[in-house]
């Protein structure tokens, strides 16, 4: 799960953390892919194209892999699935959104999900998550009896690097969107705004930093506000690289982040990071993980209140680049987070 979005991040952040450790690890999946890790002594790649969330993955998994598993100490995943191996196994939890919005699933999706949830919930020795938020839904959903230890996401440190340079940024008429495009991350509330922003005579472009290949069937009424708009006035970006996010986080005026839901939400930080202003959803796990940041907060799927908000930091003025306090760059770190979990399964196997 390497290249996921918000798993990928948090596995590529921990990982390089864990291997200093001086333990050996073994790393499962596509050695293309983890090839950037094989320079440390203490780790082997296996080659497994077992999918995630597949009926091998839970009954057929290759026995030779599973024997050599199983002579480890712990297997940690750093998602709710994993193979049925006879070692103690810790696992992460980003989010239970599913039961959550179970509009955005089928109710045989929803089924499976659930199964999946309550199979890591049962046969996770212990199990982490991202903010106190998502532990109190994976309580409710659940149950209260398991260890769950919040372990919070953070900015790669290649944005911390990118910052360094930032000196002679020049900030351009542009409003930021990041986000896989699935209905959760409310992106028809922006545009509803974005339209009424622009019948105000805002001049800015909206770029979304995303693919449209990611939208499903429902979705087609986003998809139609945004012919609507033009490509003169909203810009998919497609797939691009962590350079190429970074440079547009760090040209705009504003990041908007309209999640109706998040486990954690992490754009927001990177680009205040970019000395971007942002401007988010007032759900409960924003309100938790930037108390404290210059942030601004709008209605959840209100786009009236959104568009006023933009307009009031946007119109007839220029915003002037954020400088984040280093308090606030490096409260979230990922040194932190594999502490926080080496050390939480140090005491568990012990």
């Amino acid at each position: 799960m390497i290249d996921s979005s918000g798993v990928g991040v948090y596995l590529r952040g921990i990982l390089p953390f864990f291997f200093k450790t001086g333990n050996d690890f073994i790393l499962l999946g596509n050695t293309e892919k983890l090839r950037l890790f094989s320079s440390y002594a203490n780790v082997i790649i296996i080659e497994c194209n077992v999918k995630p969330f597949s009926p091998r993955e839970l009954f057929f998994f290759p026995r030779k892999i599973k024997q050599k598993l199983n002579k480890a100490d712990v297997y940690f995943s750093p998602f709710f699935n994993f193979p049925s191996v006879s070692i103690p196994v810790f696992s992460v939890i980003h989010d239970i959104i599913f039961p959550d919005m179970p509009e955005l699933v089928s109710k045989s999706g929803l089924f499976m999900r659930m199964w999946f949830y309550r199979r890591a919930f049962k046969k996770s020795h212990k199990i982490f998550t991202v903010s106190e938020f998502t532990k109190s839904r994976i309580k409710h959903h659940l149950g209260k009896e398991r260890d769950i230890i919040v372990t919070h996401s953070a900015v790669p440190s290649m944005f911390i690097d990118y910052r360094a340079k930032l000196s002679n940024v020049l900030k351009t008429k542009t409003i930021v969107f990041v986000g896989n495009i699935k209905k959760h991350k409310g992106l028809d509330c922006l545009l509803d705004a974005f339209t009424l922003i622009k019948n105000e005579g805002l001049p800015h472009k909206l770029i979304i930093i995303g693919e449209k290949t990611n939208f499903r069937t429902v979705d087609n009424s986003v998809l139609k506000k945004i012919e609507a708009l033009g490509n003169d006035t909203v810009n998919f970006t497609g797939f691009i690289s962590n350079e190429k996010l970074m440079k547009y986080l760090a040209e705009a005026e504003l990041l908007v982040q309209p999640s109706l839901y998040e486990g954690f939400g992490l754009p927001p930080l990177e680009a205040m990071i970019l000395g971007t202003h942002v401007l988010i959803s007032d759900i409960p796990v924003f309100k938790e993980i930037y108390d404290g940041f210059p942030v601004t907060f709008f209605r959840t799927g209100d786009s009236f209140d959104l568009k006023e908000n933009i307009l009031k930091l946007l119109h007839n003025k220029a915003l002037e680049p954020l400088h984040l306090p280093d308090c606030l760059v490096y409260k979230y770190n990922f040194q932190k987070t594999s502490s926080t979990i080496l050390q939480n399964i140090k005491s568990a196997v012990s």
